[in-house]
């Protein structure tokens, strides 16, 4: 393999030129996933990671990619999964037992394993450069004319590793890492005209923040509430609410200094935030304040899809979140589809961003979250919150449902239908967690399981799916997608599954 020169300089064009191959692959391969290729999975939450750490267990999020070994159906794929700690091999083995006519060992000799070995705060694209000899391990494992990279998100580290690896990245170039922030997103829904809540643009320090709530609150006097965020904030851990009844009396030109000295009043959406240590990030990812969106019948749906190399926006899927937190700004998890009343305006609204960031040159994976409040005459107001340019709480559920039943996503009516024509839902959650749960190993939770018949059944097409196994003993904390052929099925299989774990761990098991 001819050497690469790594200057930071020449990365990114380095970089592009890998993407160009990309293109050309996939004009020669109509889908990936039918084609003879290596497929290489870097699981990596490259993320800020004081903001990270805020998410209970988050290195173990890297096992949130494992719906990707239902690849290895496709009897000419291989698979080469990277992540900081070794996976259990019960948790390997977990999902290589759910490919539907795949031989268990035809499927495990096309599965390479790496680790780091690194259980760090590091991003695992970081441990991974800082290790010369594993990155060899990987080049010399893959055929580099058919391999491509798979990320959770791409940033200035997974472009180097490309670079250094060879090997194209099928996701979005790093350049184009502002239009998935916060003052990044408002600016592209100003631009293809989807409503949005108004609110401030990007500010660096805390003055400058009050200067701008009391702006917004001056354009909208009815405000109850102001929501701050961080700009590069994840899953809602990085935004508070600002409750303005306490100020109502304060006169404009008193407005800023006020609002100013209660933001050590915030309610941080994070479990225990400061305001102390949110203030040191504004000079950092910068903040902005947004309008909070009131109603009594209020939902949080979202859209997902991606963009191809050839620049076509496919719209896959359309969500309602399950929001918890003091003020439901916490992703806990979602429901598929998104509510019949509005599923088909969203896709329409997702479309039009995705058509944007395909033009700014965007690639894969994107999401666009909203708030959607039901008015008097019947009638939903949708308003888009903000721009995931990456995968998220919602990839892995729907990609583990499409990969399972090798099903198909029909846009007219935003309903997925299985080979059989069966329309499928689901629930899913990264958040099924209880203190009860600590200390349960992987090995008992496929006992429980099995004991109770919470498994997919390939047959029926129904069941639940796990994910984050490895998070489970240490933390109380594991992932959960129940499939059914309604959605009152599958609400009932996921609640099964609560009830079930909580009887195991009542305090009373025997042997």
């Amino acid at each position: 393999m001819q050497e690469l020169n790594n200057s930071s300089s020449e990365l990114p064009q380095q970089f592009r030129n890998l993407q160009t191959e990309l293109r050309e692959r996939w004009r020669a391969i109509e889908e990936f996933d039918s084609g003879d290729c290596d497929i290489i999975i870097i699981p990596s939450l490259s993320l800020d990671q004081q903001e990270i750490q805020k998410v209970e267990g988050a290195y173990h999020y890297e096992e949130r990619h494992l719906f990707s070994l239902i690849r290895l159906r496709n009897p000419r794929t291989r698979l080469i999964y990277i992540t900081s700690e070794p996976l259990h091999p019960m948790i390997v083995d977990y999902y290589l037992q759910l490919l539907p006519g795949i031989p268990f060992s035809h499927a495990r000799d096309r599965l390479v394993l790496f680790s780091a070995y690194d259980a760090s705060a590091k991003s695992l694209t970081q441990k991974i450069l800082d290790r010369p000899r594993l990155m060899e391990r990987i080049r010399q494992a893959v055929r580099p004319t058919k391999s491509y990279m798979v990320c959770y998100n791409s940033t200035p580290l997974e472009r180097e590793l490309s670079v250094k690896l060879g090997i194209p990245l099928w996701a979005s170039d790093p350049d184009l890492l502002y239009w998935g922030t916060k003052s990044g997103s408002r600016q592209i829904f100003k631009e293809c005209g989807v409503p949005y809540p108004d609110g401030s643009e990007l500010v660096w320090n805390a003055e400058d923040l009050a200067e701008a709530a009391a702006q917004l609150w001056e354009r909208q006097p009815h405000l109850q509430r102001i929501v701050i965020k961080l700009n590069e904030g994840f899953s809602g851990e990085g935004n508070a609410i600002l409750d303005l009844k306490s100020l109502a009396g304060k006169a404009p030109k008193e407005r800023a200094k006020a609002l100013g000295d209660s933001f050590h009043n915030l309610r941080f959406q994070a479990t225990g935030e400061t305001w102390e240590n949110f203030s040191s990030r504004i000079p950092e990812l910068g903040a902005i304040a947004e309008a909070f969106i009131e109603g009594e019948e209020k939902f949080s749906p979202s859209v997902q899809g991606r963009i191809i190399p050839s620049g076509e926006v496919e719209i896959l899927s359309t969500h309602d979140q399950i929001l918890g937190g003091p003020d439901g700004q916490i992703f806990l998890g979602c429901q598929f589809p998104a509510d019949e009343s509005y599923r088909i305006a969203l896709q329409e609204l997702g479309w039009k961003v995705g058509q944007n960031l395909a033009k700014k040159g965007a690639l894969e994976r994107f999401g666009v979250d909203f708030l959607a409040v039901k008015q008097s005459d019947g009638k939903w107001d949708i308003q888009a919150i903000e721009i995931n340019l990456r995968k998220g709480g919602t990839t892995h559920p729907f990609m583990a449902l499409k990969l399972l039943t090798n099903g198909r996503y029909e846009r007219t009516t935003g309903l997925f239908y299985s080979q059989q024509g069966r329309p499928k839902y689901y629930v899913a959650s990264d958040n099924l967690k209880k203190e009860r749960y600590r200390g349960l190993l992987p090995n008992d939770l496929m006992d429980i399981i099995a004991d109770n018949q919470l498994h997919f059944d390939s047959g029926t097409e129904t069941g639940s799916v796990f994910h984050l196994m490895g998070c489970l003993s240490e933390f109380g904390k594991l992932g959960v997608t129940s499939i059914g052929n309604s959605p009152q099925e599958a609400e009932d299989m996921y609640n099964k599954v609560v009830k079930v774990l909580d009887r195991e761990t009542s305090g009373d098991f025997r042997f």
